[in-house]
């Protein structure tokens, strides 16, 4: 057989460069695509506040060793919520809870595969193998917080990063082997199982269409999205320490479509008086004053965005669901910097009118739905969820 001039049994060296090709990619596959990054070490960040790796107990126990002791399904559910864990009844999860004085750890916005990471983090001790790049030291030092409460946008940033640089090299990967894997079955034809190339193009096929689903359905989300703002307002000091209630500023959230950014105006109620803050001293307030004076509009960027053909009116939610601003907000009285928590997307829109349950007690506006009154009467129903009054009707959103 003859390749660009080269004639295969002349040139037995072109079939071993094939074959130690395929099988290094083979080898090489898993590591590559599940090597520890920046991301994993910039995300265990949030978790030194209470932990150590070898360092004894802070507030939480030592780490040290924690992946030998532990199932990583348990930890990846423990991690990710572990109040939830608890309240379902798991017996090690209440076990750690009362082990650690009752204190409850904070759930983490963090995927499967980024929990995987931290985990493999503090398996090698805590410690970044030869050549990766380390996770900035300032941003280490500053945030010890989940991404919900972050008030660092790069750390975020960098994470999400760091996870499309790891799937698209997962998927260049699994295409460069799908193509080797095809060129010796139909050319070469050194590996004479044919069921080798079968289960390697199978695989590339499979992972590679999940990872394009991924990505794909990803388009027009911004999970995670933390611009910067003109203004360094911060939801911590207002809506958290000096519990201003989110409908203060927001006063169209439960009479209008939009829950409206404040005028100046309302932010002169109190800044007429307060003058200068702890934190940024008088710099940022002082464009307060400017914006107040000149008249000119603050450029405020808007950070919880849906797509054009998605209709969502808050006075629904606020004043007729009588829905918390934290249910799809997130803790912003936590949040120096606003960052959007959920993805917004439809399957977690539907996910919550399938669970939520319409308080038809307490609201006359439910009044009109009669016949739901008398199954709720008669015992017909127990509950009555949104989804009993349309909430998965496409025409209510897509209309």
């Amino acid at each position: 057989m003859i390749i660009y001039g080269f004639e295969l049994q002349k040139a037995p060296w072109i079939k071993g460069f094939l074959s130690m090709g395929l099988f290094l990619l083979l080898l090489l596959f898993p590591l590559i695509s599940f090597s520890q990054t920046a991301a994993d070490e910039a995300n265990f960040v949030q978790c030194r506040a209470c932990h150590t790796i070898g360092g004894g107990k802070l507030v939480g126990p030592d780490l040290k060793g924690v992946t030998e002791k532990r199932e990583e399904a348990w930890l990846i559910k423990f991690i990710q919520n572990s109040t939830e864990l608890i309240q379902s009844g798991d017996a090690l999860a209440k076990q750690v809870f009362e082990e650690n004085s009752n204190i409850p750890m904070p759930p983490h916005s963090l995927t499967d595969e980024q929990v995987k990471g931290v985990l493999l983090y503090i398996a090698n001790g805590g410690k970044l193998p030869p050549g990766a790049e380390p996770a900035k030291t300032e941003v280490a030092e500053t945030v010890q917080t989940t991404p919900s409460e972050s008030s660092e946008p790069g750390l975020v940033a960098e994470s999400k990063r760091d996870d499309f640089n790891r799937i698209r090299t997962t998927f260049i990967i699994l295409l460069v082997l799908m193509l080797i894997a095809l060129f010796d079955l139909t050319v070469t034809k050194f590996l004479k199982a044919k069921w080798i190339h079968i289960v390697i193009i199978l695989t590339a096929l499979t992972v590679g269409g999940e990872l394009l689903f991924e990505a794909a359905s990803g388009l027009g989300r911004q999970q995670y999205y933390q611009p910067d703002q003109p203004i360094a307002f911060s939801h911590k000091i207002h809506a958290g320490q000096n519990q201003i209630d989110c409908q203060y500023c927001h006063f169209t959230a439960d009479k209008s479509m939009h829950a409206g950014i404040p005028p100046m105006e309302t932010c002169m109620n109190c800044h007429s008086q307060v003058k200068e803050g702890k934190t940024t001293g008088k710099t940022e307030i002082a464009k307060i004053y400017s914006a107040f004076e000149t008249g000119k509009p603050v450029e405020w960027i808007k950070v919880h965005n849906l797509p054009d053909h998605v209709y969502f009116n808050h006075a629904q939610h606020v004043n007729v669901g009588q829905l918390e601003c934290e249910q799809c907000h997130g803790q912003v009285e936590k949040m120096d910097q606003i960052i959007q928590v959920e993805d917004l997307s439809m399957g977690w829109c539907i996910e919550c009118h399938r669970t939520t349950e319409v308080q038809f007690a307490s609201n006359n506006f439910y009044g009109q739905y009669k016949k739901l009154h008398e199954q709720l009467q008669n015992g017909d129903k127990k509950v009555i969820l949104v989804t009993d009054i349309g909430g998965d009707d496409c025409q209510k959103c897509h209309y």
